[in-house]
């Protein structure tokens, strides 16, 4: 798509923002809570709506200890969130939110050198808390995103905390600097730093499927797909997406399966055919413990206190 003026060209519709630039179209809906659609280099990268993430699939130790049963109101609002409010700023500065009839009194000729969209979530646990996500956009295409959860004391521990993203297709497979091997906060010892090239998503074949594939203190993951939705698309060229940390390290997972359908199998055998791509980018992971078989709680220092602040960030980047 070219862009002249090396600025955002931005789209006031009524239910969405749309943002665009060189080869790059990203469109953020205001009804169902999030960026619907990422398009760059003329490939599209959302299925669903990204959301923030707060469930893991349960691990044998975690069914054992008790912590699935303490803590799974998580788990509802890992699937279902309200979204409370959703602001807009361009060029650093607030501007009313956008709806109809606000939105008529833009052109189809309107440009910025920074869009951000903010949109705030309210949870659905008992009592409620929020988390904010915010997008900012740049000529470039690059997104940054920063996340916030709320603390409340009087809620349970959480499994994880993070962002996911549905992506359309079956990646081929993905790159990433960080820890080797499968890591937890308390399995890292074994992990030594480096680049890694991992083919497909695979997921760790339990008997009971669980949650799998953390990888932990990681600075940069690159998702690698050859496949598209698009019946017109005949190209089989591979391409990729970038998530880069930007204040810290970030823990990530990327699987052909959502936590709801590792929970829902009783069996390997019960998964369903890899369709698409869940990449969580993480900022808390619980520990797994393991310390004596599976019933003992993990450790303190890897515990996820609901009442603590949880921030983190990073940048979504052309591969």
């Amino acid at each position: 798509m070219e862009n002249t003026n090396k600025k955002l060209k931005i789209i006031y519709g009524d239910a969405t923002l749309g943002i665009a630039g060189n080869q790059f179209h990203y469109i953020f809906n205001y009804a169902r809570g999030g960026p619907e659609s990422l398009v760059i280099n003329g490939k599209e990268w959302l299925y669903r709506e990204a959301k923030p993430t707060f469930w893991r699939a349960a691990t044998d130790n975690d069914k054992g200890n008790g912590f699935v049963k303490k803590s799974i109101q998580w788990l509802g609002t890992d699937m279902f969130i309200d979204t409370a409010s959703i602001a807009v700023r361009i060029n650093e500065k607030p501007i009313a939110f956008p709806k109809p009839p606000v939105n008529n009194q833009y052109s189809d000729a309107e440009y910025a050198d920074k869009v951000e969209i903010v949109y705030v979530y309210q949870t659905l646990t008992k009592p409620s808390t929020k988390v904010s996500v915010s997008y900012a956009i740049v000529p470039g295409g690059t997104i940054t995103v920063k996340v916030h959860y709320y603390g409340n004391n009087e809620l349970p521990e959480l499994p994880v905390f993070g962002m996911r993203f549905i992506i359309p297709t079956k990646a081929d497979g993905y790159e990433y600097e960080g820890l080797s091997g499968e890591t937890y906060p308390d399995r890292m010892a074994g992990g030594g730093f480096g680049t890694y090239q991992i083919k497909g998503l695979p997921v760790t074949p339990y008997l009971v499927p669980q949650d799998c594939g953390v990888h932990m203190n990681t600075n940069w993951v690159k998702v690698i797909r050859s496949t598209t939705k698009n019946n017109a698309d005949n190209s089989h060229d591979q391409f990729g997406i970038k998530i880069c940390s930007l204040d810290k390290p970030f823990a990530f997972s990327c699987l052909p399966y959502t936590a709801e359908e590792l929970e829902n199998a009783t069996h390997v055998e019960e998964l369903p055919l890899p369709r698409r791509t869940v990449l969580s980018i993480l900022g808390k992971v619980r520990g797994v413990g393991g310390i004596d078989s599976w019933g003992r709680d993990v450790e303190k220092q890897y515990h996820i206190p609901a009442g603590q602040d949880i921030d983190f960030s990073f940048s979504i980047v052309k591969a």
